[in-house]
Order: C-alpha cells, then sequence, then structure tokens
C-alpha cells in the first residue's frame, strides 16, 4: 500500500511538470509568431529592415497683453535643411553649390569654424578653439593650417580649390558638432526668400539630402514695445548645449534668451512631434509617417496693458527731448505702473529703448551708447526717491505716537538739532500740519518726523513697503540699496533718510509701495503674468494669482491723513500745475533727489481715483531738475488708463520681420 501511494505520487508530479512545459512551449511558440507576423506585416507594408525617428518642430507658443491683444506671435518661414537618410556619394558638392545658392539669393548659412574664411587662415580672435582641436583630435598646440589640413583629409576636400575647401569645411564642421543624424537634421540657412525656396525646389534632382521646411518663426507685432521686458529668443549656446539636448532640445532650436521670453520657456515651448523614417537594408528611406503629431505651446498672458505701455514709452520720450529743447540736461526717464489691488504691472518704459528689428545690427553702438538704452530702467534703474519717500515717514510716525493729527511743527528753514549737521529746507515755511508739509513739501517738518521715529525704525517701515527688497517680479530687477543705520542716534542718516536720500529704490519699487499705501497696506509681491493658456486660449492651464508679501498694520485714520496731504499735493501743493484740473481725483507726491555733479532727478508718484485707488505710478527723470516735472507723464499714463476704449482697440495686423 505505501508503494502504491509513492507510484501514484510520481505519477502525478510528472503529469504536473509535463502540462507545465507544455503551456509554456506554448506560449513561447504563440509569442514568436505573433512578434514575427508583425515584423513580416511592417516590412511588406513598407519594405522595411529597420525605422528612425526623427523630431517634427512645435510653434512656440504666443505672448499677449492682458486685453489679448498681440505681442509676440509666431509666422510660417523657410529653412533649408539637411536629412541624412537622403545624402548621396556627393554630399561636398551639394554643400558647394548650396553654397552658390545662398550668396545668390543673399541667404546666410551655418558656419561655426573658428577660423577666418579666407587664406591665409587663422582662428577667429576670441573664439575658442578647444571643440575644434577635440573634435579633429589634435593637440591644444595645433595651428589653425594644422586644423585645415586635417579637415582636408578628413572631409575629402583634396580635389577642391582652398577657397572652396574652406566653404565646404565649415558646413561639414558645423553639421559634425551638431549631431548631425537621421534623427537630428543640419539646418543650413533659416527663413529664406520664397524665391530661393522655389529654386531649391526646381534643383532638387542636383540636391540629394536637402529639402525646404515650412517652420515658426517668432515676430513681435511691435518691435518697439516693452522689449526689456518682452525679451528675445536666441540659438542654444554651445556651453548650454549638452543641458539643453539632455531636455529634449535640438542643436538648431531656438529658446528664450531673456525677460518673458525666458522665463516663460518651459510654458512657450511646445512639445515636438515625431516622424517615423522606414529604411531598406542599405539604410535608405524607403517611406515616412508621422507618429506622432506636434503640440504648440502654451500662451501666456500678461498684465501689460499694450495700449497704456505705448502711451507710456511715447510720453516719455516726448518729455525728455522737450526738455533737452529747452536747455536742460534730462537724457533718459523711466515709469511703472501697477495695480493696486494685486501688485500686477500694467506698464513698464524706458526711454531710451531699443528696435528689436534692428537691434543685432546696432549692438555695439547701443552697447556703448552713454544713454544706456539697452538698461531696463524701470527695474534695474537705482534712484534716490527724493520726497516721495515722505509719505511712508508720515506712516512711520503716527504709526508710531511720534504725531498727533492736528499738530505742527514751526519751519524756520535751518534745522538745528544736531550741532554736527544742520541741514535747510527750501523755504521758510512757518507752523506746518501733515496736510500742508505733504503739499509744500517741507523738509524741515520731515527731518522732525525722521529725527523722533529713528533711523531704525523708519528702515523697517521702507522694508515692509518693499522698498530695498527684490519685488520677486518674474523676471530679474535690482535690489536697490538700503542703507543699515548703525543706530538711531546717527543725526545726518536719520535726517537724509527722513527726505529720501542715501537710501535709492528702483521705480518698480516706488510704484509698488505707493500702491501698498494706497490700499491699506497689503504688500503684494509684483508680476507681470495674469495667466497661462493652451495655444489658442480655449483653455486656461495656469492662473496667476496675486500673492502677499506682508501687510502693514497702518489704522485708517493714520491712512486718512497721509492720503489727504498726498490729495492736497495734486489739488494745491507741489503737483499742482500738472493734476490740478484732471478730471479724476489724485493722490501724488513729487520729489527731487540729489546727484553729484549734475542736475536733480525728477520724481513722481500718484494713485488714482483718490476715493477708490486702482492704479499707481512712479515715473523718474534722469536729471529732469524739478519734482513736478515728472507730472505731465503721470498725466498721459492715467488718460491712457481711465479713458482709452479698450473694447475698440484695433489690433494691427501688420508685423515686422526680424533681420
Amino acid at each position: 500500500m505505501p508503494f502504491q501511494k509513492k507510484n501514484n505520487f510520481v505519477t502525478t508530479f510528472l503529469s504536473v511538470i509535463s502540462i507545465i512545459a507544455l503551456l509554456l512551449f506554448s506560449v513561447r511558440a504563440y509569442s514568436m509568431q505573433v512578434v514575427k507576423n508583425k515584423e513580416e506585416k511592417s516590412k511588406n507594408l513598407f519594405g522595411a529592415a529597420s525605422t528612425r525617428t526623427a523630431v517634427l518642430k512645435a510653434p512656440r507658443g504666443e505672448i499677449l497683453d492682458c486685453h489679448g491683444r498681440q505681442i509676440a506671435i509666431n509666422r510660417d518661414g523657410y529653412n533649408i535643411v539637411f536629412n541624412k537618410a537622403y545624402i548621396g556619394d556627393n554630399l561636398n558638392d551639394t554643400i558647394l553649390l548650396l553654397l552658390k545658392l545662398c550668396k545668390q539669393y543673399d541667404a546666410e548659412w551655418v558656419d561655426e569654424l573658428p577660423m577666418s574664411a579666407k587664406s591665409p587662415y587663422n582662428f577667429k580672435k576670441g573664439e575658442s578653439t578647444d571643440k575644434l582641436l577635440k573634435t579633429l583630435k589634435l593637440a591644444h598646440y595645433a595651428t589653425a593650417q594644422n586644423c585645415f589640413d586635417a579637415m582636408v583629409k578628413e572631409y575629402e576636400l583634396e580635389k577642391y580649390t582652398k577657397s572652396e575647401q574652406r566653404k565646404i569645411m565649415g558646413v561639414r564642421y558645423s553639421m559634425q558638432i551638431s549631431d548631425f543624424s537621421i534623427s537630428y537634421p543640419f539646418t543650413l540657412a533659416e527663413d529664406v526668400s520664397t524665391e530661393f525656396m522655389r529654386k531649391i525646389s526646381e534643383c532638387s534632382y542636383l540636391l540629394e539630402g536637402v529639402s525646404v521646411e515650412v517652420v515658426p518663426f517668432r515676430e513681435y507685432a511691435d518691435t518697439t514695445l516693452a522689449v526689456n521686458l518682452i525679451g528675445t529668443v536666441g540659438p542654444i549656446f554651445e556651453e548650454d548645449w549638452q543641458e539643453y539636448k539632455a531636455k529634449g532640445y535640438s542643436y538648431n532650436d531656438k529658446v528664450g534668451k531673456s525677460g518673458i521670453e525666458k522665463w516663460a520657456e518651459e510654458y512657450l515651448r511646445g512639445t515636438d512631434g515625431e516622424i517615423t523614417y522606414y529604411l531598406d537594408a542599405n539604410g535608405k528611406i524607403i517611406s515616412s509617417e508621422v507618429t506622432k503629431e506636434p503640440i504648440a505651446g502654451k500662451t501666456v498672458m500678461l498684465s501689460l496693458d499694450k495700449n497704456l505701455q505705448k502711451k507710456t514709452q511715447k510720453s516719455l520720450a516726448q518729455k525728455v527731448k522737450s526738455l533737452q529743447s529747452q536747455g536742460g540736461s534730462c537724457k533718459a526717464a523711466c515709469a511703472v505702473a501697477i495695480d493696486i489691488d494685486t501688485g500686477k504691472v500694467l506698464a513698464a518704459a524706458n526711454y531710451p529703448s531699443y528696435d528689436l528689428a534692428t537691434m543685432n545690427k546696432n549692438y555695439n553702438k547701443l552697447q556703448s551708447d552713454p544713454a544706456k538704452p539697452l538698461t531696463n530702467r524701470a527695474f534695474h534703474g537705482v534712484y534716490p526717491i527724493g520726497s516721495t519717500i515722505k509719505p511712508a515717514v508720515a506712516v512711520a510716525a503716527i504709526e508710531n505716537n511720534h504725531y498727533s493729527k492736528g499738530e505742527t511743527v514751526n519751519c524756520v528753514q535751518v534745522y538745528k538739532h544736531f550741532e554736527d549737521y544742520t541741514p535747510r529746507c527750501m523755504h521758510f515755511h512757518g507752523p506746518m500740519s501733515l496736510k500742508n508739509a505733504l503739499a509744500k513739501s517741507c523738509n524741515y517738518f520731515f527731518f522732525e518726523m525722521g529725527k523722533r521715529v529713528g533711523a531704525t525704525t523708519l528702515t523697517d517701515y521702507f522694508k515692509q513697503f518693499g522698498l530695498g527688497v527684490k519685488t520677486g517680479v518674474e523676471v530679474d530687477d535690482s535690489k536697490g540699496i538700503l542703507i543699515d543705520p548703525e543706530s538711531d542716534n546717527v543725526g545726518g542718516t536719520t535726517l537724509q533718510i527722513s527726505i529720501g536720500q542715501m537710501n535709492a529704490f528702483t521705480p518698480l519699487q516706488a510704484a509698488n509701495y505707493v500702491a501698498t499705501l494706497a490700499n491699506g497696506g497689503t504688500h503684494y509681491r509684483a508680476s507681470l503674468i495674469n495667466q497661462i493658456v493652451s495655444y489658442d486660449i480655449g483653455e486656461i492651464y495656469k492662473v496667476i494669482e496675486p500673492e502677499v508679501v506682508n501687510k502693514i498694520k497702518i489704522k485708517e485714520s493714520t491712512l486718512d491723513a497721509v492720503k489727504e496731504g498726498m490729495l492736497s499735493v495734486t489739488e494745491d501743493g507741489t503737483g499742482r500745475a500738472a493734476l490740478g484740473d484732471y478730471p479724476i481725483k489724485v493722490g501724488g507726491k513729487t520729489g527731487t533727489s540729489q546727484v553729484n555733479n549734475a542736475a536733480d532727478h525728477s520724481i513722481f508718484i500718484a494713485f488714482a481715483p483718490f476715493d477708490n485707488p486702482k492704479i499707481a505710478i512712479s515715473v523718474v527723470l534722469e536729471n529732469g531738475a524739478s519734482g513736478f516735472a515728472a507730472g505731465s507723464i503721470v498725466r498721459d499714463m492715467l488718460d491712457a488708463y481711465f479713458f482709452a476704449d479698450h473694447a475698440n482697440v484695433t489690433e494691427d495686423k501688420s508685423f515686422v520681420v526680424l533681420d
């Protein structure tokens, strides 16, 4: 009986093993058959022995203003491209013919060889040769002629003239360092003319591996609009190539280089598609198909108001030129407008500026211009803001019980509290209340307020208002200069910072300070972006919500007292000439800041409407001489904001092609 049980167990065990083996064999056979069928199907369908994929470029996302008006858009253009899978045995002849056509049709071609174009051949000054020597496997002491000879041999250029050799090797080297392959086609010339495109098509039988591709190109509706903020796109630099390559970029891709174009690169860049090439046993393409459609980049909607921006730029230019015609020394200006309830930048303008359409051609001239047109003064210009600091000093004085409503300070012109420092007021004002001190910009009154409050407390309030600290705006801005007072007893320092000297802030910070004051103490992070939407604007991907940085404790009575003084500035004070008759009540403050060996800067801050503030403004006229001089720019900006008919803006469809 035990033997029989054992025999049954062995029989059962062997049966199970047999069944498992049979199942595994069946699965393997089925798998091999399915795979083979798929391969045969693919081979029968395309006759292909192998496949390769290449990138289909996605259009870059667009940039619009807060009303959806176009700022940076795309247009179709033509590129001349080499596709490796189609190249024959006469690549050098093809390159030479193509370069002759480029010259005939005035098209620039890619030549990244750091060597002079004509004999005698030398390395180009200021360009690195490390990559060239590494590519050619030459020693670091190799000469330009050594490199030339090595390329003649490597690229099989012996039958050509020296001039032809140099032209061909320039393209061949550029192909080599750009990882030229079936997956990475090589773009020889970009944005060529329609005539050139047609000529390439006509000569296609002579140009193996050369094709014309329709690609999107960046274009700007107005090449002078907010150029310091919008930024530019450009080629990937050699030192950045590996980083971009790891992110899936191609060597010839364009990327954001500055401004919003750079900040929003991750949104503006689309998702590239793929085209699959089917190759025969000899590596020749026999067919192709789009296996992944490209997806356009997202559209960025800015907080900028295109109309307000254009008007501000125009007003700055007109004012500077007007002051110059009157013998003034003003050569530059800037202005910023901010939404009081969100911190969103509505306009940020500079004068002088430049035109994107000619920037590359005029770059050296722009860079050497003493007026610094390439500088974004609105975000990077750092200025003592003069008497426009006085509302903040008033807030600090009232909130810390150093000034009570109705109190007057007797201005006797010379402030003599400190023996070693006795500054003067511009006038002998006599008894001054806060309202009158703001309206008439009495330095004596604010010397006294500064002395009472102390430098340390004043500096803390300046920081709370966002002065002397980064604003958090998406593109780069300056921190400004905020001194660190040693103690409350530093007399000269205390008095100077209480009238806006020694410290220095950006116009963006100044506008945000006014917005914080006007809204009752909520300090927002400055921002240029409203939302990120789909390319067709049909879907919202991300809304950039207002971000509160901090809240300043300001009693309503304090706010009323300071704002009353700022209204008096525009109605019967130093800002009356510009805004005294304005149809909307405006709170403001003029300021002049001293400059060594030059005329004072003219500064104006404002908010409106007075009873329900919506917009805050700061304007700086470099060497504008007097604070009220900037008032006309404030008025122009308010006109554009309150009285422009946004609903009936006609979009300009005439675009300028960048050279």
